[in-house]
């Protein structure tokens, strides 16, 4: 057998006759790089702002989020790239590249995907805006009416909460919030004090909102008029620098490291250390310089300089330098045809038999996010609090947002008495905040809170409820479970494709009471009879279930495996899935985001496709297919295939046992997916996307089909 290759770095192509791939030899050459993957889904996610069948204000918001996204990757990903060189650490990724060669090539790829964005935004989205009558009319475009306004607007709402700061031996260069909005200005003549640095710097307070509507009577002839603060700030600086000449005046935000570093091994109260860890995220070390695209190159050296960054780390930006903030924008805009139709999510008809306890004594209940309402996993917990008969209740969070339904819900069923724990996790990235003002909530009113395991995020989401019900032998003691691949998150469940599971099997009830039970206490980690758990047995329930369908294939017997997830990048699993390709089984991976798989090379993986379906939701569900030998077994699980899923997170990995909701998660959660030719890029083996086309026959979209299925129009 012949295997070929073509390297990452220059093209040339290498061929090992003979070679059959095995697990002990990994080569660079199967791998692609984790961090090009990531920019290469958010230009497709820029691709959907690109796409004129989007409704116009959709796609300024899918803007936003390729800002959104890159922020989180600069300050996590990149600001990790940056560490290992700092550190001299030469160990190179699964793809044979050191982390100096990936930071210049992210580096490269990133600058060129952010200047598209912006140009996007102006020669295609801001203008198809303005002749749909949502104008951004800039400083020199104001009427003596508009800037009559906006002066206004300064004196009142903005100059009494400005601080400039001129920098001189007495005023240093001030301390920079993360991502924060800020102006370089440059100054001549002397002030009151005789001083003359010729240099100052503004900071926009937080708390200022970035994009500004104008009243209705000023915006002419269009529908919406809104100002960015940054030009209103611009137009009156002079204002703050009483008697001295503005000759330069240029926004500019710096990105920071935002990896929380916690020493597990030494801390003695996680809780504690993490609310000291918290206030420096702000100012942990920089790693992007944005800065406006006029800005002089004495002031763009004199930044870089004050923040210890070099050329590769500006990014010069045509426009605000905070696109993120503009999603504000969509919102205070009443224009339906602008944006998605609106949707009521649907309900399993099982649940129009009444009481939810006595269904699930019956039936599974099987929930399909967005397009099914999230509302029977509030009514689930709600039920429970309120039902004297509940004698405890049990609940991981990892995301679950500041103003959580949901946690209402627990900390008034501890406050009634009911036995309630809540495993919090307090390290879930950019909610720690959040989860640790929900932890102290509830112990206010007397639940057990606890933070799973140090050195493991508990990511897996499981709720279990015990309840005292009537049977002909007297009172006894039954559980009921829900288990999700999403987060108890009632806004995110009306973005993000989930997939729920509720439940009374007894044995998956005592699989999820096994794991509650680790998290909570002490002790060996007990068998369980369905669910595959990290950091135990989900990695190598994968890599058997993988083998199980190449070992099928080689007996001639039909072999398949469908899997949809965030990420595939465990080498392993890789190594497993080219093993399985070379045997005959045919593998269809739909991996939204970074995929690390070259699919579709001549006797390594010509019977692997990967594709992406990026639109109007976040695809989030991960659903696991294998044949097995006809018996079709299907996991839903909250794990992507990742070495952080298997080895360093509590995850789980959960079959659906009914043969009905079986057949229901195939039909919406993977062939649909499959069939898509509307929202879907195909990947070839050098890590490129292309979008699939329909070739004959109608336009097809998983999630407009879903929509249409299972959800109605509001």
């Amino acid at each position: 057998m012949t295997v070929i290759f073509r390297t990452h770095r220059d093209g040339r192509i290498f061929v090992f006759p003979g070679l059959r791939m095995n697990r002990r030899l990994l080569l660079p050459a199967q791998f692609l790089n984790r961090e090009l993957g990531f920019l290469a889904f958010n230009r497709r996610v820029l691709a959907q702002a690109a796409d004129d069948t989007v409704p116009l204000l959709e796609r300024l918001r899918f803007i936003t989020i390729v800002s959104s996204n890159l922020d989180e990757f600069f300050e996590i990903r990149i600001a990790g790239l940056k560490e290992q060189i700092k550190l001299g650490l030469p160990e190179p990724g699964p793809d044979g590249r050191a982390p100096i060669e990936v930071f210049e090539a992210v580096s490269r790829e990133a600058h060129a995907l952010v200047a598209e964005q912006y140009l996007l935004l102006n020669q295609t989205v801001l203008p198809a805006l303005a002749a749909s009558g949502i104008v951004f009319p800039k400083r020199e475009e104001w009427s003596a009416a508009q800037r009559e306004w906006i002066r206004d607007y300064f004196f009142r709402e903005l100059l009494p909460v400005l601080t400039p700061i001129g920098l001189d031996p007495a005023h240093p260069f001030p301390r920079v919030f993360n991502k924060s909005l800020n102006f370089a200005v440059e100054l001549a003549g002397p002030d009151a004090f005789g001083r003359s640095s010729g240099a100052a710097i503004v900071q926009a307070p937080r708390a200022l909102p970035r994009v500004i509507r104008l009243p209705q009577a000023l915006a002419g002839e269009a529908e919406y008029a809104f100002v960015f603060l940054s030009s209103i700030l611009h137009a009156h600086m002079g204002e703050l620098f009483s008697g001295m000449n503005v000759e330069g005046c240029y926004q500019f935000r710096v990105t920071r490291n935002s990896d929380l570093f916690v020493e597990e091994e030494e801390i003695k109260n996680l809780h504690t250390a993490l609310q000291g860890e918290l206030f420096h995220r702000h100012f942990g070390d920089a790693v992007r310089l944005e800065v406006a695209d006029n800005c002089s190159q004495r002031m763009v050296e004199f930044l870089l300089q004050q923040f210890g960054l070099r050329e590769a780390d500006l990014y010069r930006v045509d426009g605000p330098v905070n696109l993120y903030r503009m999603r504000e924008v969509p919102d205070q805009v009443e224009r339906p045809d602008l944006k998605y139709p609106a949707f009521q999510p649907g309900l399993p008809p099982a649940l129009d038999a009444g009481d939810l306890f006595e269904v699930l004594k019956k039936q599974d209940v099987l929930l399909h996010h967005p397009f099914q309402s999230f509302l029977p996993v509030i009514d689930f917990i709600r039920t429970t609090a309120n039902d004297p008969n509940v004698i405890a209740i049990k609940q991981t969070v990892y995301r679950t947002g500041t103003d959580s339904e949901l946690m209402e819900i627990l900390v008034d069923a501890a406050r009634r008495g009911k036995e309630v724990t809540v495993v919090v996790e307090l390290m879930a990235r950019f909610d720690e905040e959040a989860n640790l003002n929900w932890a102290a909530r509830l112990e206010e009113v007397g639940a057990h809170v606890v933070y799973g395991v140090v050195g493991h995020k508990t990511h897996a989401k499981m709720a279990l409820i015990v309840r005292r019900e009537d049977a002909e032998s007297g009172k006894v003691l039954r559980r009921y479970v829900h288990l999700a691949t999403g987060n108890y998150h009632p806004r995110t469940a009306r973005l993000y494709t989930d997939f729920g599971l509720l439940t009374s099997n007894e044995e998956l009830c005592a699989d999820v009471a096994e794991v509650l039970k680790q998290l909570t206490g002490l002790g060996r980690a007990g068998k369980m009879k369905h669910i595959w758990q990290s950091p135990f047995t989900l990695h190598k329930r994968v890599l058997a279930a993988i083998q199980n369908e190449a070992r099928l294939a080689r007996e001639g017997q039909p072999a398949r495996i469908i899997a949809k997830m965030n990420a595939l990048l465990d080498p392993q699993v890789i190594d497993e899935l080219y093993s399985a390709s070379q045997a005959g089984v045919k593998v269809d991976l739909i991996v939204r985001g970074v995929c690390a798989l070259r699919p579709g090379i001549a006797g390594l993986s010509e019977n692997i496709r990967v594709r992406s379906i990026v639109g109007r939701f976040l695809e989030h569900s991960r659903v696991f297919y294998f044949h097995n030998g006809g018996a079709e077994d299907v996991y839903l699980a909250s794990a992507d295939w990742m070495e952080r899923n298997f080895f360093r997170r509590i995850e789980l990995c959960f079959p659906v046992l009914d043969p009905a909701l079986k057949r229901r998660v195939i039909r919406e959660g993977l062939q649909p997916y499959l069939d898509d030719n509307g929202q879907a890029w195909a990947m070839d083996a050098d890590g490129a996307y292309a979008r699939v086309k329909p070739r004959r026959g109608r336009r097809r979209s998983a999630q407009e089909e879903l929509l249409f299925t299972l959800a109605t129009p509001s």
